[in-house]
């Protein structure tokens, strides 16, 4: 615990996943957009990301929901900014 390079490499490995994620989901087949949201989530929580993890729970739920898609969007969004702000 306290190995703050550590975190920062937890932290970038997620952000570079979350990043993939986004790029793909919206134009993904169903099957792989819930492959992906399975997956974010899981990472999700493992960083303490719950908003995220929830959210990607729902995608995967209701995969066809532009509605979870976007609020998806503006928590991967959040949670960058909040990375990049803990990290100056």
């Amino acid at each position: 615990m306290g190995d703050r390079s550590l975190e920062q490499e937890v932290l970038s490995m997620f952000l570079h996943q979350a990043k993939n994620v986004r790029e793909k989901i919206c134009a993904a087949p169903e099957a792989e957009r819930l492959s992906l949201a399975h997956g974010l989530k899981g990472a999700a929580r493992g960083i303490g990301a719950f908003r995220v993890a929830d959210i990607a729970g729902d995608v995967e739920s209701d995969p066809s929901s532009e509605k979870h898609l976007r609020k998806l969007a503006i928590a991967l969004d959040e949670v960058r900014d909040f990375v990049a702000a803990i990290s100056r």
